[in-house]
C-alpha cells in the first residue's frame, strides 16, 4: 500500500505543472507602432519675407479725427539669434480717411524689429521712421508698436500688429498728426 501511495504522490508532483495553466494559448504582446510623424513648421525665423496687410486706422489732425480701413504690403528680413530675432521691415499702407477736408492717402514706414523667438511664434516690438502723404502735403515722423507672428506652414506666417505714429507740426501747418493702426498680416518667408 505504501508503494501505491508513493507512486500516486510522485505522479501528482510530476503532473502538477501540466495542470497549473489553462488550455488557452499564451497571449501575444502587441508590437508597439510608431505614431505618424507630425510635420511642424521650423522655428527658425532667419530670412526674407513679403506679404500683405489689412486693418483699421484712427487718425487725429488739429483736433479733428477720422477712422477707416488701412491696407498695404510689407517687405523685410529677420535674423534668428536663438532666443531673440532682429530684423527690419519696409511697408506701404494706403488709407481712405478724411479729417476736416484733409485726406490721408498713405503711410510709409521703415522699422527695426526686435523680438522673442517662442518657437513657431514671434513676439516683437518695432520702432522707426514714418512718412504720411495727405492732400495738404507730406511729412516725416516716428512710429513704434508691437506685433506677433505665427508660422502656419514652413514658409507662411500670419500675425497682427499695432502701430502708433506721430508727426509734429505736420507740414508746417501748426497741427500735429497722430495715428493708431491695427493690422492683420500674412507673410511668405523665403
Amino acid at each position: 500500500m505504501f508503494r501505491i501511495i508513493a507512486s500516486a504522490a510522485t505522479a501528482g508532483i510530476i503532473a502538477a505543472p501540466a495542470f497549473a495553466g489553462s488550455m488557452s494559448p499564451v497571449p501575444v504582446e502587441p508590437t508597439p507602432v510608431a505614431p505618424a510623424p507630425i510635420i511642424t513648421p521650423s522655428a527658425d525665423w532667419t530670412g526674407g519675407f513679403g506679404g500683405v496687410q489689412l486693418g483699421y486706422g484712427d487718425f487725429d489732425l488739429g483736433g479733428g479725427s477720422d477712422d477707416g480701413v488701412v491696407y498695404g504690403g510689407q517687405l523685410g528680413y529677420d535674423y534668428d539669434f536663438g532666443n531673440f530675432v532682429l530684423g527690419g521691415e519696409f511697408d506701404f499702407t494706403g488709407a481712405d480717411v478724411s479729417i476736416g477736408g484733409t485726406d490721408v492717402d498713405s503711410l510709409m514706414r521703415v522699422k527695426a524689429r526686435l523680438g522673442y523667438d517662442a518657437g513657431n511664434t514671434l513676439i516683437y516690438g518695432v520702432a522707426g521712421g514714418a512718412r504720411a502723404d495727405t492732400s495738404i502735403g507730406d511729412d516725416t515722423g516716428w512710429v513704434a508698436g508691437l506685433g506677433a507672428e505665427y508660422k502656419v506652414y514652413e514658409n507662411v506666417s500670419i500675425g497682427g500688429e499695432y502701430l502708433y505714429h506721430k508727426f509734429d507740426d505736420f507740414n508746417g501747418s501748426g497741427s500735429d498728426l497722430s495715428a493708431n493702426t491695427f493690422s492683420a498680416k500674412i507673410n511668405y518667408r523665403f
